[in-house]
């Protein structure tokens, strides 16, 4: 294997672990980041890097792109400013590369891009495939506009797929690392009522379903890149209150929440019962199908 691929937010929660995985592989990797080349390295392992998205325009081209930049959705409250750093992170930037990888001379087999399972909206209880149509909010239009920012390239000979990544579960990061620290104090416990579904996934499960949809000549088009056995708030916070052995007893009101985050409350209050109904078709199999397994390495 001596394929070239190109990885933008190859030095994130789930890019970093990707690039060391690919290159035990035997690919060769560049890196797009605005971090120092030797930081880069740091976290993704020797790979090429390039600091300037622009500076691409003069590539002679490469066999596949995986594309996994955007700034943490939850890291801030939604401010009008916030939103729209969220979008130029994600949909300005995946219009920028598509249009930069026309220019090349040789164009890519496949484009793998990232998205969300917010791409669907609040769902309630409802069982969510890839055919679910959406609930009309914010996290849906900021997905629909990513997704269709990187399907401009379909039109061409670049085979595009989009994975809709639910909650990323792994250790040394992610939203996993935020949760933990309040459950080893005792003071975890379900968010609202709890009845909200988490569509998760084991972040070695998200890395080896982007390297299925790559290396896969027959895949296309959106996956649900989540768990095959989604739950509900309740029954996570207390499979980590049971795998960390402690207690889950002081739930965050919703009315709280609401006020302390705004409309990112919805992150927290909402969710999707979100099936992977195409990876399952296909014959994937995963490595964590249940949370019980998923937290215990996570954790460790």
């Amino acid at each position: 294997m001596n394929k070239h691929v190109l990885i933008t937010g190859g030095t994130g929660f789930i890019g970093s672990v990707l690039c060391g995985e690919m290159l035990s592989r035997g690919y060769r990797l560049t890196v797009l980041s605005r971090q120092a080349a030797d930081k880069v390295r740091s976290l993704c392992g020797p790979v090429e890097v390039i600091g300037n998205l622009e500076s691409l325009r003069a590539h002679a081209g490469f066999d596949g792109v995986i594309n996994l930049a955007g700034e943490g959705i939850a890291d801030k409250r939604w401010t009008d400013g916030r939103k729209q750093a969220l979008r130029d992170s994600r949909v300005n930037l995946t219009l920028a590369l598509v249009d930069i990888v026309n220019t090349w001379k040789r164009l890519p087999e496949v484009l793998v891009s990232g998205s969300a399972v917010g791409f669907y909206g609040a769902q309630g209880d409802a069982r969510v495939t890839e055919d679910t149509p959406p609930n009309d909010e914010f996290t849906h239009k900021l997905c629909k506009d990513w997704e269709e920012a990187a399907l401009k390239l379909q039109p061409s000979t670049v085979r595009v797929c989009l994975s809709r990544t639910g909650i990323v579960a792994g250790n040394a990061g992610g939203f996993l690392q935020r949760m933990i620290l309040p459950f080893k104090l005792g003071l975890g416990g379900r968010l609202g009522t709890g009845r909200q579904y988490m569509p998760w996934i084991h972040r070695d499960d998200v890395v080896a379903a982007l390297i299925w949809m790559l290396e896969t000549p027959e895949a296309s088009g959106a996956y649900n890149v989540v768990s095959p056995n989604p739950t509900t708030n309740r029954e996570f916070t207390q499979c980590l209150a049971n795998t960390l052995k402690r207690p889950a007893i002081f739930p965050a009101p919703a009315p709280l929440l609401k006020i302390a985050l705004g409309e990112m409350s919805r992150l927290l209050l909402t969710g999707q019962r979100a099936i992977p109904a195409r990876l399952l078709d296909s014959g994937f199999k995963f490595s964590y199908p249940t949370l019980r397994e998923a937290l215990k390495d996570a954790t460790n």
